[in-house]
């Protein structure tokens, strides 16, 4: 027995006011896991499965003219190989460790946490896992095809060159730099293929990903004492805000083609309530 769209949409209204896509997920997590449901619910957000910090630091010079590449974020900055592991052993509820990524780290840069600090899950205490929540900003996004890529990157430039009020990023940058996050999105398919639902929280305006960052990093700092500056919170943003520009589009169209109905769109307001609710 599933929850009505309706009550989904209450649930997480009421929890609007909370900073950050985890805290929603943490709500239909804890709706799920009482009754009538009863679904004994793992958590985990594929922001845990950035690279370490060495690794992202390599990435950014072997792209040093790339600037979507420079800090996290971007598809290409994960370690896909351990999210699938990862993933695999849960659906086969074998004992597995979820790592654990500290954005505090390094400024605000980021790190993965040593080891023996992931979280243990035993396959044989856990057998009862009945449902997996994997949060993610880039899970259902879908390459486009490279005619497709050059036009909407072609469409941006002109649009940023003739509006001087031009509000996005995706025309600020390199069709080649571009290619690169498009090709390394391809292989986040062994992810969002292994997905049998999604739900797709969708921001009236996708402006307001920079205040609510800004808010998280604010959160984040008073927490852990340590993290970005606010210049440096809107620059991680223009760094993996043209994937919106690009992806968004598609996503909304349906990113489950094969299993149509199990997709949820939620049009989300500046003060995170919920707008709209959409079956896809």
């Amino acid at each position: 027995m599933a929850p009505s769209t309706e009550l989904l949409s209450a649930e997480l209204s009421d929890n609007r006011a909370k900073a950050g896509p985890s805290c929603w997920v943490s709500a239909i997590a804890d709706l799920l896991e009482e009754a009538p449901y009863n679904l004994h619910t793992v958590v985990l957000s594929i922001d845990d499965f950035y690279l370490a910090h060495q690794d992202q630091l390599n990435l950014a010079t072997t792209q040093r003219n790339n600037p979507l590449v420079q800090h996290r974020g971007q598809p290409s900055t994960h370690d896909l190989d351990l999210a699938a592991s990862v993933l695999s052993s849960l659906q086969a509820r074998s004992d597995v460790q979820i790592p654990i990524y500290d954005k505090s780290a390094f400024n605000g840069q980021g790190d993965r946490v040593p080891e023996e600090q992931w979280v243990k899950i035993s396959g044989g205490q856990d057998r009862s896992i009945d449902l997996v929540i994997l949060e993610g900003w880039c899970l259902g996004f879908r390459a486009l095809d490279d005619a497709n890529l050059a036009a909407c990157w072609k469409q941006a430039v002109e649009t940023r060159e003739d509006n001087q009020e031009y509000r996005g990023r995706l025309g600020y940058n390199r069709l080649e730099d571009l290619r690169f996050v498009n090709e390394a999105l391809r292989e986040y398919d062994v992810i969002t293929n292994q997905l049998d639902a999604l739900i797709h929280l969708d921001a009236e305006d996708p402006q307001y990903v920079y205040e609510w960052r800004l808010e998280q990093e604010a959160s984040l700092r008073r927490s852990k004492g340590s993290g970005m500056t606010d210049q440096e919170v809107v620059n991680f943003v223009n760094g993996y805000y043209p994937s919106y520009e690009l992806f968004s589009d598609r996503l909304r169209t349906g990113a489950l083609k094969e299993r149509e109905g199990n997709q949820l769109r939620l049009v989300i307001g500046k003060e995170r309530d919920v707008k709209a609710v959409l079956q896809i």
